[in-house]
């Protein structure tokens, strides 16, 4: 019960993740009220790794990193 809520939050994650990526590329979506919300939300997530990884030469690997992390912890704990 609690693996399966924790994947599906994971899973949640992972989505949102994508999404802000992607809109991160379409500035009609960047400036959308739900865009806003959930840039809010994935950069609580974000920070901490652009503080350790800062982005180069205007690329920002923090999604990727972060995805990797999520992925990492689904597969650890077999989620």
């Amino acid at each position: 019960m609690i693996k399966g809520i924790l994947s599906l939050l994971i899973n949640l994650l992972i989505v949102l993740v994508f999404l802000h990526a992607v809109g991160s590329w379409i500035p009609q979506v960047r400036e959308s009220k739900f865009y806003v919300s959930l840039d809010r939300f994935i950069s609580l997530l974000l920070d901490p790794i652009r503080r350790v990884i800062p982005p180069v030469s205007g690329l920002d690997f923090s999604p990727l990193v972060l995805l990797f992390i999520l992925y990492l912890i689904k597969h650890l704990f077999k989620l």
